[in-house]
């Protein structure tokens, strides 16, 4: 409907909602899927630190058991135990050397035979590891010495660096790892350092080994998370971009329902904007005000003052035209009732309604509050049954009318012989009034045909006892010529046009004082 666009409108303000709506699936299950990632990418890292803590525990293991067995032999002389400590070597996985130490002195060693050189146990995390980056004998080679002492001797075993670092590399090459003696630590490149190591951007764990001093940082690098959601969700990505398109399609005609006329018009009845026009009524004889049609206008935030042929239809089809009128009704008796000393005696003031007034009694209790608002028998109520929709007589219509008319409001017939059943209507319901359509006043001297059956009509009214009104009058022609029919009152431009509330409240004063 025109009413529902406006061409102007701010982009965002139109479509926010819906580009929000598909969006927020996608970003949600992409939060969701690094949320997941992340957690799959941290119980790798895990994984991987205690497998490296497993298969390092293994070297250390060997270690411990050359030095168990070599140890009750430190104190003796070197040259007796040298093929013992040779032994070890070869028996051994990743050993590289034995030493044996007497009161914190090397003093034989299985590559040398007899040595001499002095042992700081501080170097030793917890007495019992050192990381070095490299001794005398291989300066640029890393190895892990281990040391387990009894009394005054002592025995140090050491292992290869490379195995170490061929560890860390091969374990998992996805994921980075170091190990961490003391303040050392060495990554799969063999660089040994004592400086602090950064962390890893993802999912860096540490884990600790129960059995000797030492520990495994595990963790991932950047723009891991990214490629790991790449290569192992695309299915998911996809899926997520197709449920976004979906909400907000959804959102889309959720919108447009939530927005639709209907919608809108409900929208309007609960902010009040349907606002009564008053369009005066003159007798046909003196042309003096002898009432008004009260009109609904909608005033629309943004639309303006919309014309009633663009929303009655709809108000009628949704069923909200009943509590609009009820609407009316009450404004109407609001704006009027301080100012019934201005109106001519028994003042007409009349409103629509429609066939979906009559399906109860609601329209009595409407009219009566209305008539409550004005002193008695100020005004006369008058309600102009339109013929768009047609109107059963049922027990129900009857008691409608019947009780209306206790109450002193009377009915009129509009459009009279345009729409459904009219002389049923005449038959079955008891009006007080016939609405001549201004589609036959138009024909007024133009049309013999048309005349023909507006004279029919008046002179029906007149058999039948039947006050007459003639909307739609333009020129003084027609309203002579109706006048001149003995035509009760008189409605139309040439009298005046529909006015607003604040205008014919004016008006009507104005007309009161000219005629004292």
């Amino acid at each position: 409907m025109p009413f529902m666009t406006k061409l102007n409108r701010n982009w965002t303000e139109r479509y926010a909602l819906v580009v929000l709506s598909g969006l927020l699936p996608i970003v949600l299950g992409i939060a969701i899927v690094v949320w997941q990632t992340h957690r799959t990418l941290t119980l790798e890292a895990r994984q991987t630190g205690e497998e490296a803590i497993r298969q390092f525990d293994l070297m250390l293991d060997n270690a411990a058991l050359a030095a168990n067995v070599v140890l009750p032999l430190a104190g003796q002389d070197c040259p007796q135990v040298e093929l013992a400590l040779r032994d070890q070597v070869t028996r051994r996985p990743f050993v590289r050397s034995v030493n044996l130490v007497w009161d914190n002195q090397i003093y034989c060693t299985s590559l040398f035979g007899s040595f001499k050189e002095t042992v700081d146990p501080t170097h030793y995390t917890e007495g019992v590891l050192w990381l070095m980056s490299g001794n005398p004998v291989t300066p640029d080679e890393p190895l892990l010495v281990y040391r387990h002492q009894q009394d005054h001797g002592s025995v140090l075993i050491s292992l290869y660096g490379f195995h170490l670092v061929n560890a860390l590399g091969l374990i998992n090459p996805k994921t980075q790892l170091l190990i961490e003696v003391g303040n050392n630590w060495i990554d799969r490149y063999g660089k040994v350092s004592n400086l602090p190591h950064d962390d890893f951007p993802v999912s860096q764990i540490e884990v600790a080994s129960t059995q000797y001093p030492y520990r495994v940082v595990a963790g991932f690098g950047s723009g891991t998370v990214t490629r790991q959601m790449i290569e192992q969700s695309p299915v998911l990505l996809g899926l997520l971009i197709f449920l976004g398109g979906i909400s907000a399609a959804t959102v889309m005609r959720l919108k447009k329902r939530a927005t639709s006329p209907s919608r809108e018009l409900q929208r309007g009845l609960e902010a009040e904007e349907f606002v009564p026009y008053f369009q005066p009524v003159v007798q046909g004889d003196n042309k003096q005000w002898a009432g008004a049609e009260v009109l609904m206008r909608w005033q629309h935030p943004t639309e303006g003052l919309v014309r009633p042929d663009l929303f009655i239809p709809l108000a009628e089809h949704s069923g909200l035209i009943v509590p609009m009128t009820r609407l009316l009704m009450r404004q109407t008796a609001e704006l009027l009732a301080p100012h019934v000393s201005s109106m001519a005696p028994r003042f007409h003031i009349a409103f629509n309604i429609t066939a979906l007034h009559c399906h109860n009694l609601e329209l009595i209790e409407d009219c009566r509050r209305f008539l409550n608002a004005f002193p008695p028998a100020s005004v006369i109520l008058v309600l102009e049954l339109t013929e768009r929709e047609l109107v059963v007589p049922t027990q129900i219509t009857h008691a409608l009318f019947d009780a209306l008319h206790r109450l002193g409001v009377m009915i009129a017939l509009d459009d009279f012989g345009t729409g459904h059943s009219s002389l049923n209507y005449l038959r079955e319901l008891n009006v007080d009034y016939l609405k001549i359509d201004q589609s036959f006043v138009a024909m007024i001297g133009a049309d013999a045909l048309s005349g023909h059956i507006l004279d029919s009509i008046i002179d029906l009214c007149a058999k039948l006892d039947l006050g007459i009104v003639a909307e739609g009058i333009e020129t003084l022609e027609q309203s002579e010529y109706l006048s001149a029919k003995g035509v009760d009152f008189l409605q139309g431009y040439l009298f005046s046009r529909p006015l607003d509330a604040q205008g014919f409240i004016k008006a009507l004063h104005a007309h009161r004082a000219n005629l004292n």
